[in-house]
């Protein structure tokens, strides 16, 4: 599938229509979901829809914005006026919102065409889009293996060229690791950067919006469009949004300094990830960057922290899924009994983990020891980046510790899986953007990440590099063949 730039043009020279972009997307889901099991809702009713009013538009003579006609994906965790949003859970099956998220909106007021909501862990909780309520997502590289989680379904979906771009949410690393997993570009913005009103909250404090893209340029452009202040939600930041896809340059900016996190390569580390980070890393040193090894002493208890802070803020974030207001009820003889067993029958067994994890850790006599500890080691951890930060300009990870591992394999024991977020955990901890591109392919023919991290609110450097090395490289132009 073309890229935004490339479909604009298209549109706007006549050589093709809105409605013929969308039907041709439409087909292709309807083709490749019996394989992919990508989407848990399509909408090509309302997708034609949008595409008919984009032609109108061009057709009486209106510049149309540039993802104006754009097949886009949605994940299943934003809010749809009018569509179900289920956030792969049985608990909100068949829930209808009655408002439309901020980021949702914004895209609907640009013309984008959405092509429906995509599967994701229930709640984003995991690491593999296994934890669905209704379906496992496979990976378009190899249908056997996971295609990452949580944002697992709209990283598929770009990468099997379902829809151009999609969006994601990331508390853990749920943009990144799928995006790895998958070979395509997945981007956490800077916490605060893109509203979280009408996203479905898992752990307050951590969850952002963010795109999955084939291109850095396409992915500069989608969060230009969700990016900006919202007095919906009162951890947005009131900052003028850079056209970050008008900053994207042919070469690094003089001077640039990256620092490689010396704690990323350990043990653990897959070596033939290992391999190819090395040589990204090499890469940026032949294009003039200076690259340094940095030391981030407390990256490493991220995993730890996160899994005390992300289960404590989900427990009282699914609180309020009792039966009573809306979702999932079962029936029972008294109030009591439909509260439990509805919470016992609409939750999967990850999710009651971490709530069970997480009231553990708020309850009485234990939220000084593990909470309060767990925020104290955040800040460290905050504290490391910014030493860091003071350094360098650019930081450099592996995205994930391996490849995309087989349906089933890490199912049976959740520290395993838990571990495929180690990289990226503590990028939400500190709240800082980081974004995931292709740098190679392993034996088995699977892509392999590379994770790129800038100070807060500096998208547009992080932008900026990752598109100089993209577009120095071939991986990008590799696509699975379905």
């Amino acid at each position: 599938m073309a890229s935004i730039r490339e479909l604009h043009h298209q549109l706007v020279t006549k050589e093709r229509s809105a409605v013929e972009i969308a039907t041709e997307a439409i087909a292709r889901v309807e083709q490749l979901e019996p394989k992919l099991r990508s989407f848990l809702c399509t909408t090509p009713t309302q997708a034609l829809a949008q595409a008919r009013s984009v032609d109108a538009k061009i057709a009486a003579g209106e510049q149309i914005p540039l993802l104006a006609g754009i097949p886009i994906a949605l994940k299943d965790n934003m809010c749809t006026q009018g569509i179900v949003t289920t956030c792969g859970s049985k608990i909100l099956a068949g829930f209808i919102p009655p408002y439309e998220s901020t980021v949702t909106q914004k895209l609907q007021d640009l013309g984008a065409v959405s092509l429906g909501k995509t599967n994701l862990d229930e709640f984003a909780m995991g690491s593999s889009t296994e934890n669905s309520a209704y379906q496992v997502t496979a990976n378009p590289w190899d249908l056997e293996r996971v295609p990452g989680g949580s944002s697992g379904g709209s990283a598929a979906a770009v990468s099997g060229s379902e829809c151009v771009v999609s969006l994601g949410s990331d508390t853990g690393g749920s943009i990144r690791q799928p995006a790895a997993f998958c070979g395509v570009v997945g981007l956490k913005p800077t916490y605060g950067l893109v509203s979280r009103f009408g996203l479905v909250a898992y752990a307050s404090s951590l969850d952002q919006i963010g795109p999955f893209a084939r291109t850095v340029e396409d992915a500069a452009i989608l969060l230009e469009a969700i990016a900006g202040y919202d007095p919906k939600d009162s951890t947005s930041l009131k900052i003028e949004i850079p056209k970050y896809s008008q900053l994207l340059t042919p070469d690094l900016p003089k001077g640039l300094k990256i620092g490689v996190i010396t704690e990323t390569f350990g043990e653990g580390l897959d070596p033939q990830v290992a391999e190819s980070v090395h040589q990204a890393i090499e890469h940026f040193r032949a294009l003039g960057a200076e690259v340094r090894e940095i030391s981030c002493p407390r990256f490493r208890y991220g995993l730890p922290t996160y899994y005390v802070i992300a289960p404590s803020e989900a427990s009282a974030n699914l609180a309020r899924y009792d039966g009573v207001k809306y979702g999932f009820r079962a029936e029972a003889d008294n109030l009591m009994s439909m509260y439990t067993q509805t919470r016992a029958a609409g939750f999967g067994a990850e999710v009651k983990r971490r709530i069970m994890l997480g009231t553990y850790a708020l309850s009485a006599g234990y939220y000084d020891a593990y909470y309060l500890k767990a925020q104290k080691v955040r800040t460290l951890i905050k504290e490391d980046f910014e030493v860091a930060f003071s350094e360098v300009d650019i930081l450099i990870t592996p995205t994930a510790p391996t490849t995309a591992f087989k349906a089933g394999e890490k199912t049976a024991d959740p520290l395993s899986m838990y571990l495929s977020d180690l990289m990226t955990i503590p990028v939400n901890l500190a709240g800082l953007p980081g974004i995931s591109i292709p740098c190679g392919f392993d034996d088995k023919g699977m892509p392999i990440g590379l994770q790129l991290l800038s100070n807060v609110l500096r998208e547009d450097l992080l932008l900026q590099v990752a598109h100089v090395y993209e577009q120095t490289n071939e991986w990008y132009k590799r696509s699975p063949s379905l």
